[in-house]
């Protein structure tokens, strides 16, 4: 169909399905970053747990001394 045939209707609805296939993407990418973040959390507590050191869970997780610190709490 050629742009000039295109009523406002049909603009508005293929605008919405667009804008709607976006915000999915967004909201995907979003959720499964926060995914693998509670992931990696829940690695630091059992290894903080097993009795690892700060050290060996910074080398293991990549997560920084303060967060560390913080997910200790929730080792014990």
């Amino acid at each position: 169909m050629l742009a000039n045939e295109w009523d406002m209707e049909t603009a508005l609805e293929v605008s919405r399905e667009e804008g709607f296939e976006k915000g999915v993407g967004v909201g995907m990418e979003k959720g499964m970053g926060i995914g693998m973040e509670k992931g990696v959390e829940t690695v630091a507590v059992n290894a903080l747990a097993e009795g690892l050191s700060f050290e060996q869970v910074h080398r293991i997780t990549g997560l920084d001394t303060e967060t560390i610190t913080g997910l200790s709490q929730r080792a014990r």
